[in-house]
């Protein structure tokens, strides 16, 4: 049996456990709480995050920013006089680790409402659980399929798909046609090279070469000499840091000359360290956190990004991440939910599914009954990297 057979087959056990476990979950919390919808006591906000192993620079800032978040709502009295109770648990990284960490807070602390995954594939291990518990859940991670006709779940990370739409404005804008793809063979990256063919197909983009890549990977130079072989107009990374950053250096070591675009995924810190110089003049669609002092004054993002900017490097010593900005994302919708409809489970959600033109970190949000992301390409700007700073193609919206 394969790794990845055997990988899945152990999630689909443990989700199975999981769910059987939600189906028979008492309606009280452990060590005598109030139970899950009460009025009163404290609010429990579960979070699954990729704190360690290979998401954890995702999974990292992600924390810090929920548990600044959270004392600062606790200081300020609460949410409607109720302190926030936030427990957070690590999947490292695995979708089995996510299931079986969405199981505890659903069914032993009976959590008001999930956050998390960091990422797609553990976010799509926790989906089924909170369908089960007809409990809210936010997911902070990128692939649309995490909330593809779900009642219980929305995210807040812009849909790859939006990005997708992005990435192809400005390649028709650049005349690439042919494009190559590196992407990460977990969920993050499924279906990617297939959106990219329909989104780009009226204007002539087709996909030429696809190379997968582990999210653990540290050498890429078998794909990166097929992908110079195939002989692109340009090549799409698509991944997370260190992968992405390490592929991006394999990418320029090898000579290949054809310009190099990257998912959303690399939007912190740690992607340009890793990468480099070679990331100089590579282009992405990023959340306009990572260039706020290039946003436009009457941007209505602008003071929200500000804000977080300021409250966080004054609490860590350091600017925050576009993930740590997902984190704060699904941290405020659910308070403002929280403060409209207290933490019965059905007014809770119907909350959320109403949140309307509501500011934040990754953009502008609207959630509908049958859009559980919220947010259009219009969240994105185009950045290249320059001297290892990011910056603005295509101007401030």
């Amino acid at each position: 049996m394969t790794r990845n057979v055997r990988s899945a087959t152990t999630v689909v056990a443990i989700i199975a456990v999981a769910l059987a476990a939600a189906g028979c979950a008492e309606s009280t919390g452990s060590g005598g709480a109030t139970s899950s919808g009460s009025a009163s006591g404290d609010i429990k906000i579960g979070a699954v995050l990729d704190i360690t192993g290979a998401g954890a620079s995702l999974g990292v800032p992600e924390r810090q920013a929920l548990e600044m978040l959270a004392a600062q709502v606790n200081s300020g009295g609460g949410v409607n006089g109720r302190k926030i109770n936030l427990l957070i648990e690590d999947d490292q990284s695995t979708e089995a680790g996510a299931a079986k960490a969405a199981s505890k807070l659903l069914s032993t602390d009976n959590v008001d409402l999930l956050l998390g995954a960091s990422r797609t594939g553990p976010s799509l291990a926790m989906r089924p659980l909170a369908e089960a518990a007809k409990k809210p859940m936010i997911s902070l991670a990128a692939n649309q399929k995490i909330v593809e006709g779900s009642k219980w779940v929305f995210k807040t990370a812009q849909n790859d798909r939006v990005v997708i739409e992005r990435l192809v404005g400005d390649m028709k804008a650049n005349g690439y046609k042919n494009i190559a793809i590196a992407r990460d063979a977990s969920g993050f990256g499924e279906g990617i090279p297939e959106m990219l063919t329909e989104v780009g197909k009226d204007a002539g983009i087709k996909v030429v070469k696809v190379e997968k890549f582990a999210p653990d990977a540290t050498d890429f130079t078998a794909q990166m000499v097929n992908i110079r072989a195939a002989k692109p107009d340009a090549t799409l990374i698509w991944g997370i840091p260190p992968a992405a950053s390490l592929a991006q250096v394999a990418y320029k070591q090898l000579g290949i000359k054809a310009p190099v675009y990257q998912s959303h995924g690399i939007g912190n810190q740690v992607f340009l360290d890793a990468a480099g110089a070679s990331a100089n003049g590579l282009r992405a669609a990023l959340g306009k956190m990572l260039v706020a002092d290039q946003l436009a004054g009457n941007d209505p993002q602008k003071p929200v990004v500000a804000k977080f900017i300021s409250d966080y490097k004054a609490k860590y010593g350091q600017n925050p991440s576009t993930f740590a900005g997902h984190a704060y994302d699904g941290f405020t919708i659910a308070v403002a939910a929280l403060k409209k409809a207290g933490t019965d489970p059905n007014k809770l959600r119907d909350a959320i599914e109403s949140t309307s033109n509501s500011p934040g970190v990754s953009g502008v949000f609207t959630m509908t009954p049958t859009d559980h992301s919220g947010l259009t390409k219009e969240a994105l700007v185009m950045v290249t990297v320059e001297n290892g700073k990011w910056k603005v193609l295509d101007g401030p919206k």
